[in-house]
């Protein structure tokens, strides 16, 4: 918790340079590639798809996963590598508005079962389509409360079995840590609209009463400095997954 002091209130309005419309292109292709590294290090996704993701999984069928807000591309694609490597058929699609993230994930080589598209999550649920997931990165500190509301709201249209919005945690230690760890990755916005996003985050207790209306979904917290907000309609037991706020 962060009740008093640096970084105790939400930062709501700050905003990070990778959403100006006239951001520099270099910089901001520099930080699209640069968040394998980083969201390989700071973002769980490894420990998120082993103890929510895999058990929802079917070995007799297609898998179907939605990425909401998939920027660069690799957290869909990282998904993607370890469902093949545990032998589950998955289709992913990862949609995000933005051209220029859009553009930059397609740039890159294909993978089986990868798609990407510029969408909303509200367009998928206007077309009638469900997954068995639907997941998303780093998005629910840019959501002001009707959109977030908005988030939630398609999510239980589109998950059939799990849903899983991983988040930064706000905290000084936090904080700290991803100033002096970004420090090697110059020439992009990684280092400033990193930390500009740990501002802009939820504590955990702020993410509950966010939620507070809507039973269905917990909060989870990871160490560190993680904030899982789940919707679990699977029943299928989690595989290791003993970190519950």
């Amino acid at each position: 918790m962060t009740s008093s002091g640096f970084l105790a209130q939400r930062d709501a309005d700050a905003v990070e340079e990778m959403d100006r419309p006239d951001c520099d292109a270099a910089r901001l292709e520099r930080t699209y590639a640069q968040f394998g590294i980083v969201n390989a290090v700071v973002s769980g996704w490894r420990r998120t798809y082993t103890s929510l993701l895999r058990p929802v999984f079917s070995r007799d069928r297609v898998n179907t996963l939605l990425d909401v807000g998939s920027g660069g591309g690799d957290v869909p694609r990282a998904l993607s590598r370890w469902a093949q490597l545990d032998g589950f058929r998955l289709e992913v699609t990862a949609v995000d508005p933005d051209e220029r993230a859009h553009a930059y994930a397609t740039s890159l080589p294909p993978l089986p079962g990868l798609s990407f598209r510029r969408a909303l999550s509200s367009d998928l649920v206007a077309e009638g389509a469900s997954f068995d997931a639907v997941v998303s990165n780093h998005v629910l500190h840019h959501l002001d409360p009707a959109a977030l509301g908005g988030l939630l709201d398609d999510s239980e249209q589109l998950a059939r079995r799990v849903a899983v919005h991983s988040d930064i945690a706000r905290h000084p230690a936090g904080y700290a840590l991803f100033a002096v760890g970004t420090l090697p990755l110059p020439g992009s916005f990684i280092r400033e609209d990193g930390l500009t996003s740990i501002r802009r985050s939820y504590t955990p207790d702020e993410l509950r009463a966010a939620v507070a209306d809507r039973r269905a979904w917990q909060v989870r917290t990871r160490a560190p400095f993680i904030n899982l907000l789940v919707l679990d309609r699977s029943g299928a037991p989690a595989e290791g997954d003993a970190d519950r706020a």
